[in-house]
């Protein structure tokens, strides 16, 4: 890739983030080596590897590498047949612990993990890569996390015989602890021979200090020089003055020996401990050395799924085609707190996007937005932008961006930049990507317009995707009339004097100086003058831009009116389709039950049918008497009538104190004696007596068995007397719609969502939006489990596309 595109897109300051995200040398240093590729396979593989990491940080927390190292030259010395010392041998256990905590980590279950509320979480208004896949499924790491080999045995081994740096445990070995014994018994001996010694009431006056010292690895004590013949013993050292004399007391002397060829046997059995821990790890160099390899890239992945972490950012699509469309992309150096997002399309209707528009408009920002997300994408990084961004996958990207701060640039700046501009036209092809700020400025303003529209002409007849800022009125025109050309505009507001950032595709920008002038006091006659000194058709085409902005704006404001119409009719009909299915499912089930109903009517006339057959067979065949007849006729008679009872529709006897005294057709209804809602079909006879359609049956009622149903006849709602009638009136005129949450913590937003909930079900609203943005997931997590303990809340469910997706929830009441 470019190297001079890489710097002046700031990709170097990147690369710094990502690598502040390892925890690991080795992991900093691939992060550190991190270049854009442009293999569309092992691009795709690397963001599949950064989103499946960045799923797992969400589901159980980060993953820390700390204290791994590079065991390579410790490898080498043991295939070799060397020994290792304690710090190696530690530093292989660090690394086996390592691998222990990424394999455990691997295996544990999301409730056992940290939750996503437990993590920074930046802001709930971004998802950061779609939806988490769900427990237990593979991924792209999970063959990694497979390939570690924690090697425990070793690993305890190691810790049980080498505690601590430079300290080998008692319990290393039986021999160890033998000799230690020994040369804690020696030392006991030594020291109370010296403290005799210094006791005594013949050495008092001799000694120097009443102490006993080291000298080498030999016990003495500190004598006055001229008292050494009265102190049998040998000289180890004298004082720089030579006032003192370092002596061993020959009472300690074979002690001293003795103590001597302890340490020395304590190092023999050090060293055979170490060389038989050593001779363990042998056995295990393949593993560890893969080991080491494994968690290096681990650690590599997951600092780039902690950066998209830290910077919200989401898994954008690529192709090979040159279609490129950035929704809402932030410059991930800038402060995300404050940044404005910008929309960018190149590629697909147009292959060459002129920006025009005033200085310190966010021209160079939108243009270097471009240029760095596109690195990124390619480095295997998420980008900072909203869902469902596209990325094109270029073999170079190009990029000349000056300095656009500076008042004039100078004949050398301009020749510098036409070296850079000589040198890409050179290099670029079709699939390359290249980004001009300020094309051909700092010269004639005719000569440098008709120098960069040639430059750009050459480059949209080559198919080359570009991309470039400017001033020049020509280049605007050019963009009008040139297909494949397409002009964009950084908004400004004249009348507070401040960018606010945009990127408007579609419409040329204007350098409102003369407005700004005025804002600023500049003299009217002075800009009038000013006015008169530039050409009728450049005063004509910046009425024309003003216009075209002026229209845009118009349509916008129309399109979010449209837009907005548009969800709520979504709404209603998903309402009404919700109505429809309840109503088709109790029409079906009155079916069912009316079926089974007839079904066991007809089984018992039939049972009675057969009974009775058979009685009259009997009967003519034995002599029975007309009285014994009549007894059965009459028990049949009686079970027919108990048939026919069971036959008809029960009849419920409701007092109804709400009798409508008017109806008219269309008006909702419930019939009392069904439980069950319909529309006037008829008007009331002279007894009352009327048709009410239900779904697809219509059946005859009568008024003394319907109830009005005012909520869903508003036309029929009148004020209310009550003061709790009053309160509800009350609340349906105040209570808005939608509750925002964002920026809330949990603790905060369970109280507000819960007096809205309370306010806005007495207001009689059939529905809510409650805004808590996506983000982790905490926030909307908190307010589902809230929803669930509702008695009065019917269902819920996440936005649909239009109704702000997984950042809003929809809230249905009973």
């Amino acid at each position: 890739m470019n190297q001079k595109a890489l710097r002046v897109l700031e990709y170097d300051k990147i690369i710094a983030l990502l690598a502040d995200q390892a925890t690991s040398d080795s992991g900093r240093t691939l992060c550190e080596n991190l270049h854009p590729m442009t293999d569309y396979d092992k691009i795709i593989r690397a963001q599949t590897e950064t989103k499946d990491a960045l799923e797992r940080i969400f589901r159980k927390g980060e993953l820390s590498f700390r204290g791994l190292k590079n065991p390579g030259f410790q490898m080498k010395r043991l295939e070799v047949g060397g020994a290792l010392n304690m710090d190696e041998l530690l530093m292989i256990s660090s690394l086996l612990e390592v691998t222990r905590r990424a394999k455990t980590y691997s295996r544990e279950p999301r409730e056992s993990m940290h939750s996503p509320s437990d993590m920074n979480m930046a802001a709930d208004s971004e998802a950061p890569s779609g939806n988490l896949r769900k427990e237990n499924s593979a991924d792209s790491l999970d063959g990694m996390f497979a390939s570690l080999e924690p090697l425990t045995p070793l690993r305890e081994e190691i810790a049980r015989c080498i505690p601590g740096p430079d300290e080998v445990s008692d319990e290393a070995s039986p021999a160890l602890h033998s000799i230690r014994r020994k040369i804690r018994g020696i030392n006991d001996r030594i020291h109370e021979a010296m403290n005799r010694l210094l006791n005594s009431a013949s050495m008092r006056t001799c000694l120097q200090d009443a102490i006993i010292t080291m000298r080498g690895d030999r016990y003495c004590l500190p004598v006055k020089a001229e008292c050494k013949n009265q102190v049998p013993g040998m000289i180890h050292d004298q004082s720089a003055s030579g006032s003192t004399l370092f002596i061993e007391p020959m009472s300690v002397v074979k002690l001293n020996n003795d103590l001597k060829e302890a340490f020395l046997k304590e190092k023999e059995e050090i060293d055979a401990i170490l060389a038989s821990l050593s001779s363990l790890a042998v056995e295990h160099i393949p593993e560890i050395t893969q080991n080491y390899r494994t968690l290096t890239e681990l650690d590599f992945i997951f600092a780039r799924a902690k950066l998209a972490k830290l910077q919200n950012a989401m898994l954008p699509t690529f192709n090979t085609e040159g279609k490129i469309h950035i929704r809402k992309g932030r410059h991930p150096l800038l402060n995300k707190k404050t940044v404005v997002p910008v929309d960018i399309r190149l590629g697909e209707d147009f292959q060459l996007l002129i920006v025009t528009g005033p200085n310190t408009g966010g021209k160079t920002v939108s243009l270097k937005t471009l240029g760095l997300l596109t690195l990124m994408g390619q480095s295997g990084l998420h980008i900072p932008a909203g869902d469902r961004c596209e990325l094109a996958i270029f073999k170079q990207v190009y990029a000349d961006i000056g300095d656009e701060q500076s008042i004039e640039q100078s004949l050398s700046t301009f020749s510098s930049h036409m070296t850079n501009i000589v040198s890409i036209l050179k290099k670029a092809n079709r699939g390359s990507l290249v980004l001009f700020d300020e094309l051909c400025a700092g010269t004639d303003p005719v000569e440098g317009a008709a120098l960069a529209i040639s430059i750009l002409e050459q480059l949209r007849k080559r198919g080359i995707r570009t991309m470039c800022t400017t001033h020049y009125s020509e280049m605007k025109l050019y963009a009008l009339s040139t297909e494949g050309v397409e002009n964009a505009s950084c908004e400004f507001d004249v009348e507070t004097l401040s960018p606010t950032y945009r990127l408007l595709t579609g419409i040329p920008g204007k350098s409102n100086a003369f407005a700004i002038s005025q804002k600023l006091g500049l003299s009217p006659k002075l800009i009038d003058d000013a006015r008169s000194r530039i050409s009728q058709e450049s005063e004509n085409f910046e009425d024309v831009i003003a216009d075209l902005e002026t229209s845009r704006r118009t349509l916008q404001q129309e399109q979010a009116q449209i837009n907005q119409a548009k969800t709520e009719i979504e709404s209603l009909k998903k309402q009404l389709e919700a109505k429809q299915e309840k109503l088709n499912q109790g029409r079906d089930k009155l079916l069912r039950e009316a079926s089974e109903q007839a079904a066991a009517i007809l089984k018992e006339a039939k049972d009675v049918a057969d009974e009775t057959i058979r009685n009259f067979h009997k009967f003519g065949k034995e002599n029975i008497n007309a009285a014994q007849m009549e007894k059965e006729r009459e028990k049949v008679r009686k079970k027919m009538e108990k048939a026919q009872q069971k036959a008809a529709i029960p009849k419920k006897t409701i007092e109804n104190t709400n009798v409508p005294k008017q109806l008219r057709k269309g008006e909702t209804v419930k019939v009392l004696s069904m439980i069950m809602k319909g529309t006037v079909h008829t008007l009331p006879d002279a007894k009352g007596n009327l048709s009410v359609q239900m779904g697809i049956l219509r059946y005859q009622v009568n008024i003394k068995d319907l109830v009005l149903i005012e909520d869903e006849n508003p036309t029929r709602t009148r004020a209310p007397k009550t003061d709790a009638g009053r309160l509800k009136m009350s609340k349906s005129l105040s209570v808005s719609p939608e509750l925002n949450l964002i920026g809330m913590t949990t603790a905060e937003a369970i109280p507000a969502l819960d007096k809205y909930l309370d306010d806005a079900y007495l207001a009689h609203l059939n529905s809510v939006r409650i805004v808590h943005g996506k983000g982790t997931g905490a926030l909307r997590n908190a307010v589902h489990s809230h929803l669930k303990r509702q008695s009065y809340v019917a269902d819920y469910h996440l936005g649909e596309f239009g109704e702000g997706d997984a950042g809003v929830t929809i809230v249905t009441f009973s």
